[in-house]
């Protein structure tokens, strides 16, 4: 069922009541972004058309990188990788009934969350990875949910008719957040053609646990990659960028 929790104008005159105009962002004890700032983020991926539009491009450039890598298929079978929040699915309602509550992100909440596969699609993503699934091109769901969640990430893709939606092709989480070692197990049997995600950990371990000053020369020595082999989705919430301003990750 399809779930969007939209800010009530009395939470939206208590954001507006936090000063807007900051500086950059120090770590200092007294430095206020949360509930607010995801609510914002959130109402704006609920809301805007330019959010839509962004999510629309990158999966319709996607299509395009596809049809050429099909073209040149050697002998290895292809696959294509994706994250799912904020990739394939849409948890900004989760964003707002925490801000509503006064609350942030805990695990004990997401999981209430995630139990319920109530979440959205991403604009874009069911028709690409359907698409993909036609070229013979298998898909693979890398991300970090727990194997808690597992049978509820399965039903909320299988709601949507996501191709191979299935215990094979979804690796979970398991002793630590980065992917690589996962996307090395799919490259096993399979050329990874494309990746996508809205964390720059979702496409190479080279930007994993590192400050924002490395992360950001990381992402423009690798700027071939985007719009050909990484498709990047907007995800203004949350991610490994804001442990990244304080040289700190997630682990």
């Amino acid at each position: 069922m399809k779930m969007k929790w939209i800010l009530t104008s009395v939470m939206v005159a208590g954001l507006f009541a936090c000063k807007t105009t900051r500086p950059a962002v120090e770590k200092t004890a007294d430095t206020q972004l949360l509930p607010g700032g995801p609510a914002w983020a959130a109402l704006w991926q609920q809301r805007s058309g330019e959010y839509k539009a962004l999510c629309l491009q990158a999966y319709q450039l996607a299509a395009l990188r596809l049809d050429q890598y099909v073209a040149a298929k050697g002998n290895k079978a292809l696959a294509v990788v994706t994250d799912i929040d904020e990739t394939v699915l849409d948890n900004s309602p989760y964003s707002v009934h925490q801000a509503l509550a006064g609350k942030s992100y805990d695990d004990k909440s997401w999981m209430e969350w995630t139990a319920k596969a109530a979440a959205d699609t991403v604009p874009g993503a069911p028709s690409f990875f359907k698409y993909a699934a036609s070229k013979g091109v298998a898909v693979f769901y890398i991300t970090n949910r727990a194997e808690s969640e597992r049978a509820a990430t399965l039903k909320n893709l299988q709601q949507y008719q996501f191709p191979d939606a299935d215990d094979q092709h979804l690796l979970l989480k398991s002793t630590t957040s980065g992917k690589e070692p996962r996307r090395q197990q799919v490259m096993k049997d399979y050329e990874i053609v494309m990746l996508f995600g809205d964390n720059l950990g979702d496409f190479a371990a080279t930007f994993d646990k590192k400050p924002f000053e490395e992360r950001n020369a990381a992402a423009l020595k690798a700027a071939p990659n985007f719009g050909s082999r990484y498709i990047v989705l907007p995800n203004p919430m949350y991610g490994d960028w804001e442990g990244a301003l304080y040289n700190s990750s997630i682990s």
